[in-house]
């Protein structure tokens, strides 16, 4: 069972998106230990949509040619790795640093 539900989730980032609060602000008031969890919601819906703060269920696969090209455009482009996970349609950006 995932900790936060979708519904929680969605309630957070609707609030950041109306201008309730800042990050610090949402965690505390939602009982949210890490503002970082809630910068990860609000980019991945800003990324998915409502998609993007669902818990997916089934683990991806990617081959060595899609690995490859994402630690290439990294090193030669100047964007952060949530950024090129954004592009490249990976809604877990932590998993281009493993």
């Amino acid at each position: 069972m995932a900790i936060y539900s979708f519904e929680l989730k969605h309630e957070i980032v609707k609030a950041y998106l109306k201008g309730e609060g800042g990050t610090p602000y949402l965690a505390k008031k939602y009982g949210v230990p890490a503002e970082s969890t809630v910068r990860k919601w609000i980019t991945a819906y800003k990324n998915f949509g409502e998609e993007g703060l669902y818990r997916s269920r089934k683990k991806i696969n990617y081959t060595s040619e899609f690995k490859l090209n994402a630690v290439e455009l990294y090193l030669t482009t100047e964007l952060s790795y949530q950024e090129l996970a954004g592009q490249l349609n990976m809604n877990n950006p932590s998993i281009l640093t493993n």
